[in-house]
């Protein structure tokens, strides 16, 4: 659903849930679920570069036709399919309810597992992602960017945005159609225009709880700088830093954060670009970066 909206627009899976519900073959309905298909192959090889994946589950009702449109997909990448019986019947969270559980009991039951891969991008998953660190396992998150939690990216080791995965493309939108006006022939004369109709204006709920907005690129260059403040703050008598434990202090304030993601090739291109408040050396191999004064 996060990633209908990406692909769609905001609030797009919503407004079409019911279409979707109703008849997931309509040819327009399809082609939108098409285009805003997730590719379960990206997100399952990302999570192998961190070592052999033993446990690999999935969780939905399988039977709903929108989700049985994955099941080839996880079938062909080894992914245990649990099935969860319709809402009403079973539970609104049944889904975060059983992945937690499962996941607790596997940690206990398996003391060689070292990381945990949670994609998802509810904030019912921080006390799981919490529990997972404080039982010494690595916790990686996976969500769409712009519609994960803030508190779960935090609460990860390391998050990842599905979007920056290799492989991933995002579909552009179509763009709407514009209707052309109707031509008036020579002979007719112009009626006066009609009064236009009175709009209503429609209300819009804001939920009080959602988090504000932020400009990624603006959050990334405040990252920047308190990662250069404190690392030169602890070392009084180093003014550069190594780019790399800046990298790897920026990601511990924020595991959601990403260069690519926000369009750069490398660590380094995107300092290059902050130049009004990072200055970048480049000596042989080694990266060095400094705050400007």
């Amino acid at each position: 659903m996060s990633w209908y909206d990406r692909v769609h627009g905001r609030n797009a899976y919503s407004k079409d849930r019911a279409r979707i519900a109703e008849d997931p073959t309509d040819p327009e309905v399809a082609e939108k679920l098409r285009l805003a298909t997730i590719d379960v192959g990206a997100i399952i090889d990302y999570a192998a570069s961190f070592g052999t994946l033993v446990l690999t589950r999935a969780y939905a009702d399988w039977s709903s036709p929108v989700n049985a449109v994955y099941r080839q997909q996880l079938v062909a990448r080894a992914v245990d399919l649990v099935q969860l019986f319709p809402a009403a019947a079973y539970a609104k969270n049944g889904a975060d309810i059983r992945l937690a559980v499962d996941t607790v009991e596997d940690m206990f039951r398996l003391p060689d597992l070292t990381h945990v891969v949670i994609v998802g991008g509810d904030s019912d998953y921080v006390p799981l992602a919490q529990r997972c660190r404080r039982l010494g396992r690595y916790v990686i998150g996976v969500g769409v960017a712009g519609s994960t939690a803030k508190s779960l990216a935090a609460a990860c080791d390391e998050f990842e945005a599905y979007d920056s995965l290799p492989g991933v493309t995002r579909p552009e939108r179509p763009k709407p159609a514009v209707a052309a006006e109707p031509e008036v022939p020579a002979d007719v004369e112009p009626t006066a225009p009609s009064k236009p109709r009175r709009r209503r204006k429609k209300a819009v709920e804001e939920d009080p709880e959602a988090e504000p907005e932020v400009d990624p690129q603006d959050a990334a260059t405040h990252l920047l700088r308190r990662a250069l403040e404190l690392g030169q703050g602890k070392s009084d008598d180093a003014e550069w830093l190594h780019s790399s434990a800046v990298k790897q202090h920026m990601r511990r304030m924020d595991p959601s954060f990403s260069e690519k993601a926000l369009g750069f090739r490398s660590f380094n291109d995107f300092v290059k670009s902050r130049g009004d408040i990072a200055e970048l050396e480049e000596t042989g191999h080694e990266r060095l970066v400094r705050l400007k004064d």
